[in-house]
């Protein structure tokens, strides 16, 4: 059975707040290409609404606020179409991405329970990002033989030393207090007090209405191994970043090699080079931009259809990476070549 009672998405005006739930809940929520488009729609109505003052972005049912893109989708495309539904897709999606960063009113989103890929996508770029005790956020790309994308590669440049490259690379999620710490979130507010915060801004301010609720979130792991992380991920390739992993005597290095070691070779050399890349930029669009001409090629090639049939296809959990590991540069600069038609976006040195 699929989702198909109600709207894929749901729009709604309570007091001075705008709410969007993303309505597949058996799917966790993942995005398809009309649930973003009609996403898009709403944010252009609401920002020249008066009565609005706040967005909120949030998930139907308990699992999670949304666990990624409509992959089968980009994989059917990949298989047996040009690629040109995919590319359709990613340039309405990262518009999307960049509407959000840039919106004219606070956005808040709830990022209860599972977040990935596109779920960061559509809020990690917002004013005010809610974890809560449920919550496990990552990038899960490399796995498929993707690469991070929906201006992941702007936030996880910019987090701590090499905690966004960690992420990147090892695709695993992370909990509330490591996601405050790598930049995807900002504040911890307890699941149980979430129809609270939504229930206060269709009153109030958001920062208010965020301040009110707000609490602890604990330690971050992650902060707490700061020294092993960086100077293993600050390594120039992903072959030196394994050996420094193995040499570094720590259990957690261990299962962060184990878990790179499992991920497509090429993804994870084009995705270390996009993030490098993205750190010199001065703008969220500029990191769209790039990863608009990176998902296109990754997705002509062979890991990513063979990626997506291993884990979501056959679900044999077995892919048979056609690649080696650390590509020549020469290899991996052809990912980053532009294409006749780009995104078009307008950079914006403030987001």
């Amino acid at each position: 059975m699929t989702d198909t009672a109600e709207p894929e998405i749901l729009f709604e005006k309570r007091g001075r707040l705008g709410v969007i739930t993303l309505n597949r809940p058996r799917a966790i929520n993942a995005l398809n290409h009309d649930m973003i488009r009609a996403m898009s729609d709403a944010l252009t109505r609401w920002a020249g609404d008066e009565a609005i003052e706040t967005v909120a972005i949030t998930g139907a049912g308990e699992r999670g606020l949304c666990a990624g893109g409509d992959i089968v989708s980009l994989y059917e495309d990949a298989v047996s179409g040009d690629g040109s539904a995919s590319a359709a897709f990613w340039f309405d999606e990262y518009h999307l991405n960049a509407q959000i960063a840039r919106y004219p009113k606070p956005v808040v989103a709830i990022q209860d329970g599972i977040v990935l890929g596109g779920g960061i996508g559509i809020s990690a770029h917002a004013s005010h990002r809610i974890v809560t005790e449920r919550s496990k956020l990552g990038l899960p790309e490399v796995g498929i033989g993707f690469i991070p994308d929906v201006g992941a590669t702007w936030l996880l440049s910019r987090a701590p030393g090499e905690l966004g490259t960690l992420a990147d690379l090892t695709a695993g999620s992370v909990g509330a207090a490591d996601a405050i710490a790598i930049g995807l979130s900002d504040t911890f507010v307890p699941a149980s007090s979430i129809p609270k915060l939504l229930g206060a801004l269709e009153r109030t301010g958001a920062g208010e209405a965020v301040t009110l609720l707000a609490a602890e979130p604990g330690e971050s792991p992650l902060l707490a191994a700061r020294d092993w992380i960086d100077d293993a991920f600050s390594a120039e390739s992903v072959t030196e970043i394994l050996d420094r992993l193995r040499a570094a005597g720590d259990a957690d290095a261990d299962k962060a090699a184990a878990a790179m070691m499992a991920k497509s070779p090429t993804a994870l050399a084009v995705a270390l080079e996009s993030l490098r890349r993205a750190a010199g930029f001065t703008s969220l669009e500029q990191a769209l931009d790039q990863e608009y001409r990176v998902s296109r090629r990754a997705h002509a090639g062979a890991d990513f259809a063979e990626g997506v049939r291993a884990q979501v296809i056959d679900k044999d959990r077995n892919p048979q990476w056609q690649s080696v590991n650390d590509l020549d540069a020469t290899a991996i600069d052809t990912y980053f070549q532009p294409f006749g038609d780009e995104l078009g976006l307008k950079e914006s040195n403030n987001v």
